[in-house]
């Protein structure tokens, strides 16, 4: 006893005590009970006896880890499980995480034994015995093991592979979920009058949790707003057509309050959701419909809960659904659709007026309103729509919503002009609206617009202004210039003629345009520092881009004949020479006005980068005046953002740029006056002696060089444009990358962009690095690629890890391996060269590859997303081209690799899956063709690759299961691919085939072992024992068929 005494006071300091070391060390001696499976037995002592809730916590938490990450026996976790129904049956009231930890272990038990045992599969009935007991206490036990079982069964696990995952998963929602969803409805009836129990939120989430698990396998996320149609299964189908299902959640929405009353919403929210072909026909989908409007009408004439903020957006995602489901000419025939159009039209007025409060929810009920307008035109029969009366009304209600915001300023953290992408999607459904009865809209927004856009002119002719006025009028400019942007991305309208539309257009055109006349004059070029001027000059930006796409451009010219007639009659601006010009003089004064505002200078030069990379537009831009200067003076006297560190990044785009522009005209004279300014900084950078190389003025100038670099290299997309760069840097100006490479080791900063140089300058892409038959360049570069690689290979490797291991050396590392990889799957140096001369370049860039992957554990790897693709990107080319090199490799290591493609098989992205199965591929297709077809092995490399299978005979059926695994039980879309490591293996030797199939077969239902036999046998059938490609289509045909045969329930 006196052991439990102590164990009780460990865990009391382990969850409540402040002092972090205490912590620790009660976590350290406490740790063996969720390690070592010895100890389980213990556990159960502690929930016999003790008495202090932590160390029933510990108890249960440890079991908890003990089940997720050991293979525990059957038995034993069938033991776990009747002991836990009971312990909850029996056992007091507990506190309420003592119970959730308990049910959650439940359930993970339950998850994990689903295919191992019946019995595990009676969870439900057990949980139904809880319910039909007289206590409340077990009752809510019973709806709490509901809740968390739709969760668990819903949510991966790291214990469990995600092709079991959904297996377990996909049996559950056949054999269990629908009478869970039931088992929630008759509790919601039956607690109706039970107001304050916290009953009737557990069987309202119960409700929600079933309609929100995942049916069909897509893993989308739900949380998102925007998630489609619900799969629910066919079989739900009496349910959801039976009025009470719909009638109880708006009845729990009547009764509760928030919280119960949103997830009553929720519920309502998904049930709106249900794909239309569960209906039995359209009769009974209308019905439903009519319920729904009934619902959400009554719910607006009432008032009721909408002061909530919760409520009260998930209402308006209620209203937003119906745009998405269903069409306006069944909304039209529901009776009462008057009443329920006019409601929504009113509450959205409503919801515009009061914007500090409803500024998200808004746009959903937008989004209703572009829907019903959209479909007007299909609009077919009598019923009037009635959108004529209440659109305008809204559209009005937007703008000076939008500038009553401004008047009052944003209390909130974040203003909605700063995240313009986020803003434009938002605005996305509202040019629907204005373009619905476009003349009057235009009228207002340019009579809004013009006394705005008078005052702002005349500041500019003031000496000094009030700042926080002037900032008013720039944040109203700023939406009416977005607004507009909007209306110009989406070209087509209903109500009116094309050419009428194009004059209007017109209209609204040239206010903004007027508008930039004034924003870089006067008082306004003093203002760059200014948020609101920033944001302004974004929504500009915003304006011209769309603005391009619509109108810019041959084909837009032809056939935009009206919109120039009206920009000339008000402007002068009679082609889009002329306009581009404007834009472009607006580029030129952002990049040099803008020192300090990354967001102005990077959306400016996208916007250069749209321009210069359109091929029509491009061809423009180059008879342009301010083109040519920029062309011949990107120097940071004149731009000033690049003497700025920060905006260092955005220097690859100025100069990626500025390649299109020079590469366009095909002149080596232009090119190399072009890269004079960069030439300066390399000679100053290549005289500066060894001693002063560590200084900030070289770090920040080397930087700066190899981000422009970098910029120009992405440019070259032909053999031509790349032969100048190429010639320009080779070999003169090759050194100094060594040498930064070799000085700045230490310093991230510096070493990513030289790599990132380098990797985009061997990537042959559009065939651009292809060189004369007698040319030894591709051999070259390669070995100056090796030279950089194993400098910064053996000094990263030499250097102690720090805390951010990820930027200090990881980063670096797959930067190496990319370069490596494109280097030799680019197809423009003959390997062959370097063995036979006796250059090492080859292998010494190999090895020191493989050594820098080796330094990073497996976990890492997997862990970081950019490193991942990198490491098996760079094992593909490995094993297509260079398979030698890994055969070669000692047992451990080789074992090490192979494993690895395995954990790439096994994750979500089909790209990288696809990678591992042609690296697996290659490998089985050597041991087929060297040692199964081979006589005995000769070569040094099929000897070795003969001695470590025979060291690992597991190797090649492990893949061949995972291999099987994916394709029957995962919605896997690479199956081609797959396919193909599949046969190799398969046809290495039959005695892995036929074990394997025995293996799955034995963890199938026994009634399904003869039809899945057969399933078996018409695989293999007409399929030879050879890799030739006739073959390899022919097992990927029956592949398909197998996959679909096996999956028949």
């Amino acid at each position: 006893m006196e052991s439990l005494a102590q164990l009780e006071a460990l865990c009391e300091r382990l969850y409540n005590s402040q002092d972090s070391a205490e912590r620790a060390h009660a976590e350290n001696a406490l740790k063996c009970f969720s390690v070592n499976t010895d100890y389980i037995s213990q556990c159960q002592y502690i929930l016999d006896n003790a008495s202090t809730p932590y160390s029933l916590m510990l108890a249960s938490s440890s079991l908890l880890k003990q089940v997720t990450d050991h293979s525990l026996s059957l038995q034993l976790r069938l033991d776990i499980r009747n002991y836990l129904i009971n312990y909850l049956a029996t056992r007091g009231p507990l506190p309420q995480f003592v119970n959730a930890s308990l049910i959650q272990l439940l359930c993970r038990v339950t998850k994990f034994g689903w295919f191992d045992d019946d019995r595990f599969r009676e969870v439900v009935k057990e949980a139904t015995d809880f319910l039909s007991q007289a206590s409340k206490e077990h009752y809510e036990i019973g709806l709490k093991i509901l809740n968390q079982l739709v969760s668990e069964m819903n949510q991966p696990n790291s214990g469990l592979p995600s092709t079991n995952h959904r297996r377990v998963a996909c049996s559950f929602r056949d054999q269990s979920l629908f009478q869970i969803f039931q088992i929630s409805l008759t509790s919601l009836s039956q607690l109706k009058n039970d107001v304050t129990s916290r009953l009737q939120e557990l069987a309202l989430s119960l409700s929600l949790k079933c309609l929100s698990f995942d049916f069909v396998g897509t893993s989308i996320d739900e949380s998102s707003e925007e998630f489609g149609t619900i799969q629910i299964p066919s079989s739900w189908r009496p349910v959801l057509e039976d009025p009470s299902t719909l009638q109880i959640f708006f009845d729990y929405y009547a009764i509760t309050t928030s919280p119960r009353s949103k997830e009553a919403l929720e519920c309502l929210v998904r049930l709106a959701s249900v794909r239309r072909s569960l209906f039995t026909n359209d009769a009974a989908r209308s019905k439903f419909l009519a319920h729904l409007m009934t619902g959400t009408k009554e719910i607006l004439q009432t008032g009721r809960g909408l002061a909530d903020h919760d409520n009260y957006h998930e209402y308006c995602r209620l209203l937003g659904r119906f745009r998405v489901n269903y069409q306006l000419s069944e909304l039209v025939n529901v009776e009462g659709y008057s009443d329920w159009i006019q409601l929504v039209a009113e509450f959205t007025l409503k919801s515009l007026q009061s914007w500090q409060w409803a500024s998200s929810s808004v746009y959903y009920l937008l989004g209703l309103w572009s829907r019903l307008v959209t479909s007007v035109p299909y609009l077919k029969g009598e019923a009037p729509s009635l959108l004529d009366e209440f659109v305008p009304k809204i559209t009005e209600g937007f703008i000076t919503s939008r500038f009553n915001s401004v008047q009052a300023g944003f209390t909130d953290d974040e203003d909605p002009l700063d995240n313009v992408e986020l803003l434009q999607d938002q605005l996305d459904c509202f040019p629907y609206l204005c373009r619905f009865q476009y003349q009057s809209s235009s009228f207002y927004i340019i009579n809004t617009m013009e006394p705005i856009l008078q005052s702002y002119t005349e500041r500019a002719r003031l000496q000094t202004a009030d700042n926080n006025e002037l900032a008013v009028i720039e944040a109203k400019l700023s939406w009416i210039v977005h607004i507009i942007a909007a209306i110009l991305k989406i070209k087509q309208s209903t109500g009116c003629s094309v050419e009428s539309q194009e004059v209007l257009d017109a209209e609204l055109s040239a206010r903004v345009l007027q508008l930039i006349n004034v924003t870089d004059s006067g008082l306004h070029s003093q203002r760059y520092g200014e948020l609101s001027k920033q944001r302004l000059d974004r929504a500009i930006l915003t304006f011209f881009q769309h603005f391009r796409k619509s109108y810019v451009g041959d084909q837009a010219v032809h056939s935009s004949k009206q919109l120039y007639a009206r920009l000339s009659e008000l402007l002068g601006l009679s082609d889009h020479l002329l306009l581009l010009n404007v834009i472009v003089s607006k580029i030129a004064t952002n990049l040099k006005c803008y020192t300090e505002s990354e967001e102005v200078i990077n959306h400016t030069l996208s916007l250069f980068l749209e321009l210069a990379s359109g091929y029509m537009t491009g061809k423009l831009l180059l008879k342009l005046d301010a083109i040519k200067f920029i062309v011949a003076n990107h120097t940071r006297e004149h731009f000033p953002f690049l003497e700025e560190y920060r905006s260092s990044r955005s220097r690859t785009t100025f100069y990626y740029t500025i390649g299109w522009l020079i590469f366009m005209e095909d002149s080596p004279v232009k090119f190399k006056s072009s890269m004079e300014p960069l030439l300066q900084v390399f000679l100053r950078l290549e005289t500066t002696p060894d001693s002063m190389f560590r200084t900030d003025a070289v770090k920040y100038a080397l930087i700066g060089l190899m981000r422009d670099l970098r910029g120009i290299a992405m440019a070259t997309n032909s053999r031509r444009t790349y032969g100048l760069l190429f010639d320009w840097l080779y070999p003169a100006h090759m050194p100094l990358l060594l040498k930064g490479i070799s000085h700045w080791t230490d310093t991230p900063e510096v070493t990513t962009p030289l790599l990132k140089f380098m990797a985009e300058f061997v990537l042959n892409k559009a065939q651009r690095l292809t060189f004369d038959s007698s040319s030894p360049n591709g051999i070259l570069l390669f070995r100056e690629v090796s030279k950089v690689i194993v400098a910064y290979g053996t000094r990263i490797l030499s250097l102690p890890n720090v805390a951010d291991i990820y930027g200090y050396k990881y980063k670096g590392i797959w930067i190496c391996l990319t370069i490596l990889s494109r280097a030799l799957a680019g197809n423009y140096v003959n390997f062959g060269v370097f063995e036979l001369y006796g250059d090492r370049a080859l292998s010494d860039a190999l090895d020191i590859a493989l050594k820098m992957t080796l330094s990073i554990p497996l976990a890492d790897i997997l862990a970081f997303r950019k490193l991942t693709r990198a490491y098996f990107a760079f094992l593909e080319v490995l094993f297509s081209s260079h398979i030698v090199f890994v055969l070669n490799l000692d047992t451990n290591t080789f074992m090490h690799i192979v494993g690895s493609l395995e954990s790439g098989l096994k994750g979500l992205d089909t790209n990288i899956s696809s990678q591992c199965a042609s690296a697996v591929d290659n490998l089985a297709a050597y041991y087929f063709n060297n040692i199964t077809m081979g006589e005995v092995p000769t070569s040094p490399t099929a000897i070795n690759l003969a001695r470590h299978i025979a060291d690992c005979p597991n190797l090649f059926p492990e893949i061949l299961k995972t291999l099987f695994e994916i394709v029957l039980f995962e919605d896997c879309g690479n199956q081609w691919s797959l396919s193909r490591p599949m046969l190799s293996l398969t046809i290495i030797s039959e005695q892995i085939f036929s074990d394997l199939k025995a293996q799955i077969l034995a963890s199938q239902p026994v009634d399904q072992h003869q039809r899945l036999a057969l399933c078996f046998d018409k695989l293999m059938a007409d399929v030879t024992r050879s890799l030739d490609s006739k073959n390899r289509d022919k097992f990927t045909q029956n592949l398909t068929v197998f996959r679909h045969e096996f999956r028949v329930k």
